[in-house]
């Protein structure tokens, strides 16, 4: 099944927003290198929550992709 022109559009969204929220982590990640111990540390469980939701995000793609999410017309 071919996906509509908004549910394509909905999936680049969230794969680009998935991707930009992994970049931000390598960044952050490079960062916390600096930091003493504890904020690195600190840092490091924020980072891991941020790769949680990109994870959660890349998937949400593959369920517009599979067609078990839509977008439809607003009412």
């Amino acid at each position: 099944m071919a996906l509509t022109k908004p549910n394509q559009q909905l999936r680049r969204d969230l794969k680009a927003i998935a991707f930009n929220l992994e970049q931000s982590c390598i960044d952050l990640s490079k960062l916390a290198e600096k930091l003493s111990d504890a904020d690195a540390i600190a840092m490091m469980g924020l980072v891991g929550t941020l790769y949680e939701e990109a994870d959660r995000l890349v998937g949400y793609a593959e369920e517009v992709k599979s067609g078990r999410l839509v977008r439809t017309k607003p009412e």
